[in-house]
């Protein structure tokens, strides 16, 4: 037995198959007219398998987590599956969907994370760990917000940032798994990379925006329709090809990395295109873009100790800009390349990125980790290799 599902914008087959609790082989078996099963186009027709999943009657005193752990599903999953169902309005009685279970956790690190997995993710692990403090700094070009999330108690402030690179999405898993993992540390007085979870929670203050360019992450997983506002400009700036998965840019075709006031003429003189794509052109001015602003006043804000941008790929640290980093730098690059096992690089001939400007301005150590070896988009399957990688080298930017 199947039914009928009208494709809606954002669906992919890995996300229809933990929403009805069937595998994805037997959704591409059931619809040979599926000729590029990466690519659902909305509005499309196609055929669910008949569903495997279970149902479970809400008692006095479930959450979603007791559920989960109960029924050994992940939150993510359960969730999905219940897409009509907020965590925080659960009534005795209702009866929901218990999908096939693939252990317990929240963040899924098996399949593409998008912006809609991001957000169900941290609702989730406030409510699991309410120490947690939630809120965003600002929106994006098409208005979705920008969260920022911060675990800590600490004198000593550090910010983490990914996904300033649209194809550069796993930075945002790397990021969400490690704060799950810090987080559960956290609750059970354990510890993570070898550290007191807890000594480094009342250390330090950690601030993560784990999504910095949400629009161009949504462009690179989900492709373009017609229905999209920027349709056509965004077409023309990709030289007419519907294939987005090297974007780098926002969704007005600017290099978020290159919009920052550090010798920003420099850099427009040396590589940048004479207006929008997918990648390297700096924008008409420094600090244009609704997402570059956001970061920069969440910077000026917080009385930073160290900050970390995560990028992809080539398992470096770069650590410098123009002779301007405090003698500290190269010393905390060498310590997170001895626990990474990447490689500490001194750069040159590059301006304008977010680590130019924090290091310019405030004078602190700052450092952009390209997690990973590859071809971006790195593929999802690699993320256990990477996180094993940059889990120590999180732990140790706690200690500045």
């Amino acid at each position: 037995m199947s039914f009928n599902y009208v494709v809606k914008q954002g669906d992919t087959l890995y996300r229809l198959s933990r929403r009805f609790g069937v595998n994805m082989p037997s959704i591409i078996a059931i619809n040979p007219q599926l000729s590029n099963p990466a690519r659902l186009v909305p509005g499309q027709v196609i055929q669910i398998p008949g569903r495997m999943n279970q149902y479970y009657v809400i008692q006095q005193g479930d959450t979603l987590y007791s559920i989960a752990m109960s029924m050994n599903v992940s939150l993510q999953r359960l969730l999905a599956a219940n897409p009509g169902i907020l965590p925080q309005s659960l009534q005795i009685g209702q009866t929901i969907v218990i999908p096939p279970g693939a252990g317990s956790g929240i963040v899924d690190t098996q399949t593409d994370y998008g912006y809609q997995e991001m957000m169900n993710d941290i609702r989730l692990l406030k409510q699991r760990y309410p120490f947690l403090e939630v809120t965003d700094i600002g929106a994006s070009v098409m208005g979705k917000r920008l969260p920022l999330i911060k675990i800590g108690q600490g004198p000593v402030h550090v910010h983490y940032n990914g996904s300033f690179h649209a194809n550069e999405w796993i930075t945002t898993v790397l990021l969400m798994k490690f704060l799950e993992d810090y987080a559960q540390a956290v609750e059970n007085g354990t510890s993570i990379g070898g550290r007191s979870a807890n000594a480094l929670y009342n250390q330090t203050s950690l601030w993560i925006v784990p999504m910095v360019n949400p629009d161009g992450v949504e462009l690179v997983q989900d492709g373009l329709t017609p229905q999209h506002p920027y349709y056509q400009q965004l077409l023309a700036w990709n030289e007419n090809s519907l294939d987005f998965s090297g974007w780098k840019a926002n969704i007005r075709g600017v290099d978020l990395n290159d919009q920052y006031p550090a010798n920003w003429e420099e850099e427009k003189k040396r590589r940048s295109p004479a207006g929008p794509g997918p990648r390297d052109y700096v924008g008409t001015a420094p600090l244009t873009e609704p997402e570059a602003i956001a970061v920069a006043l969440l910077t000026r804000n917080l009385p930073l100790s160290l900050a970390i941008a995560f990028h992809t790929q080539g398992e470096e640290i770069y650590w410098n800009y123009r002779d301007l980093e405090p003698p500290e730098s190269e010393k905390l690059a060498d310590r997170f390349a001895s626990v990474s096992g990447y490689r500490a690089v001194k750069l040159t001939g590059s301006d304008a990125g977010y680590k130019d400007w924090f290091i310019q301005d405030f004078r602190k150590p700052g450092f952009t980790v390209e997690a990973g070896l590859g071809q971006n988009p790195l593929p999802i399957e690699a993320f256990n290799r990477i996180y094993k990688q940059v889990l120590p080298l999180m732990v140790e930017g706690l200690s500045p």
